[in-house]
């Protein structure tokens, strides 16, 4: 089975020589598409079928025969579900170095898996090796003329079918969730999106629907940077902040930096051990939620926290006070198809502990005076922001879910990290009471945002430092599935 999936497979032993093979043989394959592009552009002279066949993406397998009983072990990735082969191809090997060998050293170490590397029949769509899109602007060629002569993106080979439990069993049983095709796809829509290179997006991730928490997290962000905590901030538009700048320098700067220009921008404040942290202001809405973490899923991140603010929805709850959310009423529907809204979305033990500890280490508060404070509960997540003009019909499903705050992003955020197996969870800041007369009127809503959004951040980022801590009990089993690909 290995020799149909790649081409030319080699067997290696060592987890560091399957990375280097993987990486070789990339780098090979983009060296020759970018020279093909090259001399197309120059003398029109199109690659032949023998050429072509070199723009593939590189393959892995992993041949698991056990001999006796399959080792039993708590961890919830880097395991084999039974014997078998198991393949994918892969993308940018070398900044995913790390990611592949915490998943191949258990898996060859533990279970004695044998590893090939080869080439896969998977080609490399050419826009994904041009960094810039300069490289294009040469002579008059156009995209149907590229097209008929080198590989594209095609919707019909990239797919979540494998995250889904949809894929068909033929050929190797998936390794991973996400193939290269996949990886590369997200990657590009990241850039896109997000207006920051998507290898400046660090692996903690902080979602939020409102940009006066983008004012905070830089502010926070220069702070640490000072402090020798951290190296550098990126922002949306290709800048980057470090200890070199002073106060007017980057004052000027953050003025000038063209976020607006960009759907959902991000912002990435990155350790020299990698362990930095990334802030998304997702706007509103859950398709921004989905659109975003479809594509962040495919960087395998250790965490995405939901922090921004919602309506509270009972009488006792004051304007600043927080909601953990340990449920959610789904009534976004843009994920009904793929994780209907009768599969349950479980609280993580481990996400919601470090939360609330966060919460009470900077708020200062414990006991009766936090819980005062901090309510846990079920959220509902709408996808019409104008709910409240169907109050009528809505206020029963809401009296029988007991719910306890409104929003419109963090279900979908939190069925989306069930669906990638990418822990999740969920801290709200109570912005205005829609059922008690307390609206969000731009005075009170001003007030609110000066005193609430930094310390809801600090909390954000307390929960992200302890789960740091714990990274490895962090990945649940809750999230993995009976028959589940050996990668996390």
């Amino acid at each position: 089975m290995t020799e149909s999936f790649l081409i030319e497979p080699v067997r290696l032993s060592d987890p560091h020589d399957v990375v280097d093979a993987l990486q070789n043989r990339y780098e090979m394959a983009v060296a020759t598409l970018r020279q093909a592009l090259q001399t197309f552009l120059e003398t029109g002279t199109a690659p032949d079928p023998a050429l072509r066949e070199q723009f593939c993406y590189p393959g892995l397998t992993l041949t698991y025969r056990p001999e006796g009983a399959t080792p039993s072990n708590r961890r919830a990735f880097a395991k084999f579900s039974g014997p078998g082969v198991f393949g994918t191809t892969v993308t940018q090997p070398h900044l995913f170095r790390a990611y592949l060998l915490e998943q191949l050293r258990p898996l060859m170490g533990d279970y004695g898996a044998v590893a090939h590397v080869g080439r896969s029949r998977q080609e490399i769509p050419y826009p994904y090796v041009i960094e810039s899109g300069d490289e294009l602007a040469r002579g008059h060629t156009t995209a149907s003329e590229l097209a008929r002569c080198f590989p594209v993106p095609l919707l019909s080979v990239v797919g979540d079918e494998i995250a889904d439990g949809l894929w068909h069993d033929h050929g190797p049983r998936p390794l991973a969730l996400f193939d290269a095709i996949r990886v590369d796809y997200s990657l590009r829509r990241l850039v896109h999106y997000c207006g920051t290179d998507w290898r400046d997006v660090q692996p903690w991730i902080l979602l939020t629907n409102y940009h006066r928490y983008v004012d905070q997290f830089i502010r926070r962000g220069i702070a640490e940077i000072r402090a020798g905590q951290a190296v550098t901030l990126s922002l949306p538009g290709g800048i980057t902040l470090d200890a070199r700048h002073d106060d007017h320098a980057i004052d000027s700067i953050i003025a000038a930096a063209p976020w607006m220009r960009f759907q959902m921008p991000a912002y990435h404040l990155k350790r020299a051990n990698g362990q930095g942290a990334t802030l998304v202001n997702i706007g509103v809405g859950p398709s921004n939620a989905k659109t975003i973490t479809d594509h962040l899923a495919v960087l395998r991140p250790h965490v995405w926290l939901m922090v921004g603010h919602c309506g509270g929805l009972r009488p006792s709850q004051q304007i600043g006070d927080y909601v953990l959310a340990h449920g959610y009423l789904r009534q976004d529907h843009i994920l009904d198809t793929l994780v209907p809204t009768d599969i349950p979305i479980p609280a993580l033990a481990e996400v919601q502990t470090a939360l609330q500890v966060a919460a009470q280490s900077v708020t200062g508060e414990d006991g009766e005076a936090l819980k005062r404070r901090l309510r846990t509960g079920t959220v509902v997540t709408y996808d019409d922001r104008n709910w409240e003009l169907r109050w009528s019909q809505e206020r029963r499903r809401i009296n029988l879910s007991r719910a306890i705050a409104v929003d419109m992003e963090s279900g979908t955020i939190a069925a989306q990290g069930f669906r990638f197996r990418v822990p999740y969870g969920t801290l709200l800041c109570v912005s205005d009471k829609p059922l008690h007369g307390e609206i969000k009127l731009p005075g009170a809503a001003n007030a609110f945002y000066q005193s609430a959004v930094s310390q809801h951040l600090e909390i954000g980022l307390a929960a992200l430092d302890l789960l740091r801590e714990n990274r490895l009990s962090l990945h649940s089993r809750k999230l993995r599935s009976f028959d589940e690909p050996p990668f996390r």
